[in-house]
């Protein structure tokens, strides 16, 4: 019974975040992209040139896209793209159609592209943590890819950029290349809002001092280490890597740390955007 009850409200948080970022994506979209006539791809890209061409109501314009796309994603692809994302293809344009009488945040271009790219991002973030889409031309890409054999990436890509071209046609080169910063904007937002702002970060350490920096950051910073077998590319003899994970604050100190006992490590560093475990968050 416990288990049936954490299913439901797993279940109703999903439906919560696609609704909350189809209505997110509905507002950037009338608040600063289709006034400033931006097409950051997709098909409020689509959307937004059709009505800049012939003054036809973007939200319809959503529907006539998004509807024919979600069939012809279930019947040519074959998947179950559930409920949720039904949900978000009806819900979006909606939303468009609702509040297109609301008055646009600004008139610049420029900010136009990069507000309505961060509010469009959170918004499909949201969607996505959902585990559901706002059906578009990501099913498009998917079922170019499955005839062509391009990759998922390139395949969105050839309909941005169509998009972004039709907009430099349609409007001014301008236009054009203020689609790209808000399709590059939005695309960094997303990322954010799925894996968050990297607070942490992951560190390997080669040396011929292991030993010593080991024990050393178990003192100092009080941080966990892992020794990884390698093998040298060059030379052929086995060594071990150490492996450590550290917030953003203690990354100064382990460097300081490597540094004095030896000069000559070598050491990488890369964003952790999730740590799960002791120390740092719960699962």
């Amino acid at each position: 019974m416990g288990k049936t009850t954490y299913e439901f409200k797993d279940t109703f948080l999903e439906y919560v975040y696609v609704i909350a970022g189809a209505i997110v994506i509905a507002l950037g979209f009338n608040l600063f992209l289709l006034p400033n006539q931006v097409a950051s791809g997709g098909v409020s890209g689509i959307s937004t040139i059709l009505n800049g061409l012939f003054g036809w109501n973007a939200g319809l314009v959503q529907y006539a896209f998004n509807i024919p796309l979600f069939i012809a994603g279930v019947v040519i692809l074959g998947k179950n793209f559930g409920l949720k994302s039904l949900v978000g293809t009806l819900t979006l344009p909606l939303v468009v159609i609702l509040t297109q009488n609301i008055e646009a945040v600004t008139m610049n271009p420029l900010l136009g592209a990069i507000f309505g790219g961060i509010v469009i991002g959170a918004g499909i973030g949201l969607v996505f943590k959902g585990k559901a889409s706002t059906g578009g031309t990501d099913l498009l890409a998917q079922i170019i890819t499955k005839y062509t054999g391009l990759t998922l990436g390139t395949s969105v890509l050839l309909i941005d950029g169509i998009i972004a071209v039709s907009a430099a046609v349609v409007f001014d080169i301008e236009k054009g290349l203020y689609a790209i910063i808000g399709l590059y904007v939005t695309t960094k937002t997303i990322d954010i809002i799925q894996l968050g702002f990297s607070g942490s970060k992951m560190v390997y350490i080669i040396s011929e001092k292991e030993d010593q920096i080991r024990e050393t950051i178990y003192a100092e910073i009080d941080r966990g280490v892992t020794k990884v077998p390698a093998i040298g590319g060059y030379t052929q003899k086995e060594r071990s890597m150490l492996m450590v994970v550290v917030y953003q604050t203690e990354f100064t100190r382990l460097k300081q740390v490597v540094q004095t006992i030896d000069p000559k490590a070598f050491v990488i560093v890369s964003d952790a955007y999730e740590v799960l475990g002791e120390g740092f968050k719960k699962a």
